[in-house]
């Protein structure tokens, strides 16, 4: 006959408990064997007695790691899950402050442009009345200053172009000076060459050349004698231009 369903309860009887246990125990480390053999499963049990005692089996050869290994699958994904729920929970909450804040801002925007006093307090009026005036005088002094540095560029730009248009004038003055120059010299030169050309190239005419020729007043032509006494004015005035007396015309 095979052997009876056995009653899964606890052994009362001590001695049977511990035969038991200790076959049970021996069987299930040896199908623990047989399924990291035969499946190429890793495989690890651990065993308390009820006295404390220890028995293990690791297919590998490191049990720690195993374990490692196992509280990283187990309670990993709860912590993940955990900062997850933490994350979002602060986001919501940073959400919240941002939106409040949002709204404070819009509030007091408004209450800047005059809208939405009737809430406010005289107190809370004084003290936006305080700001306002705060800030007018920042403003101002800022348009102030801002107006300053433009001053202060425009005066060194002014400078700039003041220095640039005195050295443009100086140097068309040079050009001028040295275009004056350049012409008194070649009119220097060319009155020293009309000077050249005339002491060089003029030949004075030798001198009694124009003058009219000296007559002999006893001239003797053909047999004819005349003599001075026989000169006539019109004969003088006839030798005078030239023409040679004792002529017969």
């Amino acid at each position: 006959m095979g052997r009876g369903r056995v009653e899964l309860k606890r052994i009362e009887n001590k001695i049977n408990r511990q035969v038991t246990f200790a076959k049970r125990r021996n069987g299930l480390l040896k199908k623990a064997y047989e399924l990291s053999v035969l499946c190429d499963a890793d495989v690890a049990l651990i065993i308390f007695s009820n006295r404390g005692k220890l028995y293990e089996f690791c297919s590998t050869s490191n049990m720690l790691k195993m374990i490692e290994r196992y509280h990283n699958c187990t309670y990993g994904s709860m912590e993940i899950d955990t900062s997850t729920a933490n994350a979002e929970q602060n986001s919501y909450k940073e959400y919240m402050k941002l939106k409040a804040k949002y709204e404070s801002l819009q509030q007091y925007q408004r209450q800047i442009f005059g809208e939405d006093l009737e809430p406010l307090s005289l107190k809370e009026l004084e003290q936006l009345e305080r700001q306002l005036d705060s800030t007018l005088r920042q403003i101002r002094s800022i348009k102030t200053q801002s107006m300053l540095n433009r001053l202060s560029e425009l005066q060194v730009k002014e400078k700039m172009w003041t220095e640039a248009n005195k050295d443009l004038h100086n140097k068309q003055l040079e050009e001028i000076y040295a275009e004056n120059q350049a012409q008194q010299s070649w009119g220097a030169a060319v009155e020293h060459c009309g000077s050249y050309e005339q002491q060089h190239h003029h030949h004075p005419q030798p001198q009694g050349f124009y003058q009219p020729l000296d007559c002999n007043p006893s001239l003797q032509i053909g047999y004819n004698t005349v003599g001075s006494s026989q000169l006539t004015p019109t004969t003088n005035v006839q030798n005078l231009s030239g023409v040679v007396p004792g002529w017969m015309l």
